[in-house]
């Protein structure tokens, strides 16, 4: 009975297999970026797009397809209600897409919970970090000192606005900066005294910044901290309560979804799971991590199965404390 069984399952799993094969031969896939060209969003999706097509069965043609909008809200509605649901389109996302949903539902035509999430690059260790010359060279000091932080999108306004009335930090926010790269010209002309950035980023654009401590790293703008940063204290650790530690949880706790690739609502299950075996795959590629090296990347895969269910855990909170987060945010409808 039991070689019966496995026998069954052999040739379940060899159809399987061949119609995958079939399926995607000679597809070309769409993989839409929420974000513009040469955004930390856009090289790792493009990251994706190179490996990504010969770890899928038939090795289809994956094409970067950027959509950038409100804070990727425009590539949001458009994989949820416009794109195939037939395991031809992927996707990169805002990693606050499950936040953003909460506190802002009007614009969001989607339900982060019905997205099939194929899996994370790497988590989202962003840092608050100032100038060698701003008043503020301990995140403490930024208690009794006012620290001057360029905030050009808005989750950067709504984040550091939430630990203004929160915790009582002393920010004066500026948001007239297009971007990080005006942002850092800011700090340079002492327009500004800090932003925030993705470490990785950071790293990898301004390395003579860290080498010749041009900069200081402030905060973890994370809930989890980096491998190379367990010096510098998190978001978290500013909480004087476990009220306080909540909200934060609840606003940062995103960074946990960092780079990850998604894919349309309802498609078929056995398309789910080749998405996700070949994501994995290609998070141990040789040529794959060849390039997350040359280009001097975070890489924390998470496969996809785990990421759904984080995803469907940080949307499970009470109405009350999404009220509370958002007055502090200083979001309005």
């Amino acid at each position: 009975m039991k070689l019966r069984q496995c026998i069954i399952s052999l040739f379940t799993l060899l159809a399987s297999s061949a119609n995958a094969q079939d399926f995607y031969k000679g597809k070309t896939m769409p993989f839409v970026i929420g974000f513009v060209v040469n955004n930390g969003y856009d090289t790792y999706s493009r990251l994706v797009v190179r490996h990504m097509g010969r770890h899928l069965p038939g090795n289809p043609l994956i094409v970067p397809q950027n959509m950038p909008g409100a804070a990727s809200i425009a590539a949001i509605n458009h994989l949820y209600n416009v794109a195939a649901r037939d395991g031809t389109v992927l996707g990169m996302v805002d990693q606050s897409a499950p936040l953003t949903q909460l506190i802002e539902p009007k614009a969001f035509k989607a339900d982060v919970t019905k997205f099939a999430w194929i899996g994370r690059i790497t988590d989202n260790a962003a840092v608050l970090y100032g100038w060698h010359s701003a008043p503020v060279q301990n995140i403490n000091q930024a208690f009794e000192k006012e620290l001057i932080v360029a905030a050009p999108g808005q989750s950067s306004r709504a984040l550091m606005t939430f630990l203004q009335n929160l915790l009582g930090l002393k920010l004066r926010i500026l948001t007239g900066y297009r971007g990080p790269n005006d942002s850092r010209l800011a700090m340079e002309r002492s327009e500004i005294h800090a932003l925030t950035q993705p470490y990785s980023v950071l790293r990898a654009e301004k390395p003579d910044w860290l080498r010749d401590k041009a900069v200081t790293l402030l905060l973890q703008v994370s809930v989890d901290s980096h491998s190379d940063l367990k010096h510098i204290p998190l978001v978290t650790d500013l909480a004087r309560n476990a009220g306080e530690r909540e909200l934060i949880e609840f606003i940062a706790g995103n960074s946990r979804i960092g780079r990850a690739v998604v894919s349309p609502p309802g498609q078929p299950p056995e398309r789910v799971a080749d998405l996700r075996k070949a994501f994995m795959e290609t998070m141990t590629d040789p040529e794959f991590l060849s390039d997350i090296k040359k280009l001097d990347l975070d890489l924390n895969p998470l496969p996809g199965q785990d990421l759904q269910a984080f995803v469907e855990r940080a949307v499970t909170v009470s109405p009350e404390l999404v009220e509370k987060a958002k007055n502090l945010a200083g979001i309005k409808e």
